[in-house]
């Protein structure tokens, strides 16, 4: 259990339960491998996370409108296509 967990880092007990009794064939309950899991201290590495570069054509700095109609927005939650799919 141990090499699986090294081998694939992103798996959990729960993921490397499956490939126990599928792959190599083991008969063992997920309590059973939830509970030696904790006992050898294994844990899941989580993923880093990325940083976002801000785009050149997206400007941080609200526009300002210099006259009506010059600067528009539009927030909405929910909305539909003519084909009926949601989006």
């Amino acid at each position: 259990m141990v090499e699986l967990a090294k081998k694939y880092i992103r798996f959990g007990y729960r993921r490397i339960h499956g490939i126990l009794t599928r792959q190599e064939g083991w008969q063992v309950n997920v309590k059973r491998v939830h509970r030696l899991w904790k006992q050898a201290g294994l844990q899941v590495r989580k993923r880093k996370r990325r940083r976002r570069k801000p785009s050149d054509t997206l400007t941080l700095i609200p526009l300002r409108a210099k006259s009506p109609n010059h600067v528009w927005t539009v927030d909405f939650v929910y909305d539909t296509l003519a084909s009926g799919r949601s989006i």
